[in-house]
């Protein structure tokens, strides 16, 4: 039988207020899941778990370590930063301001914000909630100091990609004007009003706080790495923060997520949270809550979803409501290795349908992965680089035909998409947009003068497309990479950056495939013999010679 909502919530209250009075249970997970999750442990994985069903914890487990220096350990209350997790925050408390009679979500955003003036003016802000206001991309990066004025300012000067409600597009820049909108309408700042009406629970619990400067979420943080392995920027960055604010500003543990996430959904916070709002394809729909939407025939059974992290920071959190199952799961990482966003892709089919988890592979062993060191080059130009690291080899790609050979395209993005987004990218970079030619003056001035800008291929990481390019300044060649969306708003950039590379684990004495057991990454083989390596794909073999020294 189910549980009244009161006394569930009621439950997960008192939960959250031992562990910010210092009464925190054991760590603990069903052992079924401890033992799965273990698995996944071993084969990177590095962050938290927190699962909840009728607001009763069956799983909160931390595994891996939260910050080498230290030598802590991950737990369920370990804090994590939750990036475009925040939208959720956000979209929750234009919500709750529109219950509350403040606004409607039927109001031009020029109307509650007259400094609004741009194209955005008219949009209403049920679109903005919606990513369907015209406006796409970001307004700055994450670490840039930004005041309020200057968010203002730069929004006014973003162009609409399409007319308010014929289309969509995702947007940092649209959450951001949102956090405008409540530090407008409710009387209070943005961090106040979050803090006091949606981090707060009914009964007091505090649920988190933001990343950089205050409230700061309590706990102890962790630490986040990058591909290389190095530290990724930390949560000191002094601000202004308007860059992030609405849409990627908040930090919080699993244990908070998971508890905030279930008093949302069952009516503790706001209403229609997750209700589909506008169909985005495949299934999938963005809500007024800021969530994904997934209809039943995606994994049988309809589910809410969100996701964030990456970026410079190293950290990953992905949330899933399952409201058959009265279930919430939340998982956070802080290594690239394996992040929360691709275990859960991983795992929600069996944990939607309620199954035993699936576990990595291990792979067959064998191979000398010295002997595969070197440079082989293809007859069309590109090249491949291994290296060895840690025992394992790394092979990465330089050149459009060695990209593509390495990466070919997987999943929901076919080669036609791939396409597609390297020409939209090339056509942003050649200035044939706002953002395009403001994108050129900002790497202008700080390489000098733009003499080329040449095509090196698109991959998918962290589901989205990344176009690599070189740009060649008056100091030389720079790679790069840039992710659009189909209106070639800039979803996110990394210049300079290195070269796209798979870390490689042996499955014969000659033969390597990608250390990918999730099985999300590229599907390709790569047979190294006779001073050669064949990379097997989907669409056939590539084979490229060793560069003797």
């Amino acid at each position: 039988m189910r549980m009244p909502v009161a006394l569930v919530i009621g439950v997960l209250l008192a939960a959250t207020a031992a562990c910010t009075t210092g009464e925190k249970p054991a760590p603990q997970c069903d052992s079924k899941l401890d033992a799965a999750f273990g698995a996944w442990a071993r084969a990177g994985f590095s962050g938290a778990v927190a699962a909840s069903t009728g607001g009763r914890f069956e799983c909160l487990a931390g595994y891996g370590t939260a910050d080498d220096a230290t030598g802590a350990r991950n737990t369920a209350d370990t804090v994590y930063s939750i990036g475009s997790v925040s939208k959720a925050f956000t979209a929750t408390a234009i919500l709750k301001l529109a219950e509350d009679g403040k606004l409607s979500l039927d109001d031009p955003v020029g109307k509650l914000v007259p400094a609004i003036t741009g194209p955005v003016a008219k949009a209403t802000v049920r679109q903005v909630l919606l990513h369907t206001s015209g406006i796409g991309g970001s307004i700055g990066a994450d670490d840039q100091p930004l005041d309020r004025a200057g968010a203002i300012a730069a929004i006014n000067k973003l162009e609409l990609a399409f007319p308010p409600g014929t289309d969509d597009a995702y947007s940092n820049a649209g959450y951001t004007l949102l956090a405008i909108i409540i530090d407008t309408v409710s009387g209070m700042s943005y961090r106040d009003y979050t803090l006091r009406n949606v981090l707060t629970l009914p009964g007091g619990a505090v649920t988190g706080g933001f990343w950089h400067g205050r409230p700061a979420a309590a706990g102890p943080v962790a630490a986040g790495y990058l591909d290389d392995g190095k530290p990724g920027r930390s949560n000191d960055f002094p601000g202004p923060y308007w860059t992030t604010e609405g849409n990627g500003s908040l930090a919080m543990s699993t244990r908070e997520l998971a508890t905030w996430a279930y008093a949302l959904f069952r009516g503790a916070l706001a209403k229609h949270a997750g209700d589909p709002g506008h169909p985005v394809g495949d299934g999938r729909s963005h809500t007024l809550g800021g969530w994904m939407a997934f209809d039943a025939p995606v994994y049988g059974t309809p589910i809410v979803a969100i996701a964030g992290g990456g970026g410079d920071v190293g950290h990953n959190t992905a949330v899933v409501w399952i409201p058959a199952r009265d279930q919430v799961i939340v998982m956070s990482s802080n290594r690239s290795v394996l992040t929360a966003e691709e275990l859960l892709a991983a795992t929600v089919p069996s944990l939607v349908a309620g199954g035993a988890l699936p576990t990595p592979t291990t792979p067959a062993g064998g191979g000398d992965p010295a002997a595969v060191v070197g440079t082989y080059r293809l007859d069309t130009g590109g090249s491949f680089e291994v290296t060895v690291a840690g025992n394992q080899p790394r092979i990465s790609a330089v050149g459009a035909d060695a990209v593509g050979a390495l990466f070919p395209p997987r999943h929901r993005f076919s080669a036609d998409d791939l396409r597609a987004h390297e020409k939209r990218v090339l056509l942003m970079l050649d200035g044939q947009t706002k953002e395009g030619r403001e994108e050129r003056k900002a790497v202008e001035a700080e390489y000098g003068p733009i003499a080329a800008v040449a095509g090196g291929g698109t991959v998918v990481a962290d589901g989205e497309m990344r176009t690599y390019v070189t740009v060649t300044t008056r100091d030389g060649p720079r790679l790069g990479w840039y992710a659009v969306d189909e209106h070639s708003n800039i979803e996110g950039a990394e210049l300079p950056t290195d070269p796209p590379a798979l870390t490689l684990v042996p499955v014969a004495a000659n033969r390597y495939r990608p250390d990918d057991p999730t099985g999300t990454g590229p599907d390709v083989t790569l047979d190294f013999a006779g001073g050669k390596v064949t990379v097997s794909g989907p669409a056939g073999t590539a084979t490229a010679r060793k560069s003797q020294r």
